[in-house]
This record gives structure tokens, C-alpha cells and sequence, in this order.
């Protein structure tokens, strides 16, 4: 079963002004958590906004998305699967 592109939106007050330090300590913690989940999830890249971050994720369903935010203690306030993508270039026939 291929895996979905969903967005993840994560409340976290304050995100915006974390220092490169703590963001990494962050990452390291959410791959440690990946690492333990397998290949059935992975993280593409993260968005990090004033007080939320918006994640881009690779999943088989929204469950172990949940399953990631429990044990890595970052939030999945929101969660939207991507159903297709567009960018510039859509406008041009194949």
C-alpha cells in the first residue's frame, strides 16, 4: 500500500522563536520516534510559523500520524491528506 502526503498542523506556542539548537533537539526527536514507527511514516520537511508548524508527512493512514504526535509529545492539531498537487507549470499541457 502506497503511502499518503498529508499536512500536519501543530499548535506549539512560541515555536517561531526557538533557537537553531532547540529546533534540532526537535528533529532529533521526532526521527528518534520515526525510527521506532518504520517505514510506514516518514518526514519530508516542516514549515515553522510564529506559534504552530505546518509538517509534511508521508503516511499510511492518520492513526500512526496520532501514534507519532503521543510518543514524540508534539501535537497533530490538524491533520489533512493531500489529494493532488499544483504548482506554476499546471497550467501547461503534459
Amino acid at each position: 500500500m502506497p503511502l499518503r502526503k498529508f499536512i500536519i498542523e501543530r499548535d506549539i506556542p512560541d515555536v517561531g522563536s526557538l533557537e537553531r539548537e532547540q529546533l534540532r533537539g526537535a528533529a532529533g526527536k521526532s526521527n528518534e520516534v520515526l525510527r521506532q514507527l518504520g517505514p510506514d511514516i516518514q518526514w519530508l520537511e516542516s514549515f515553522v510559523a510564529a506559534n504552530k508548524t505546518f509538517c509534511v508527512y508521508l503516511a499510511k493512514d492518520e492513526d500512526i500520524i496520532k501514534k507519532h504526535a503521543e510518543i514524540s509529545g508534539f501535537p497533530a492539531s490538524k491533520i489533512t491528506e493531500v489529494r493532488k498537487m499544483i504548482d506554476p507549470t499546471t497550467e501547461h499541457p503534459g
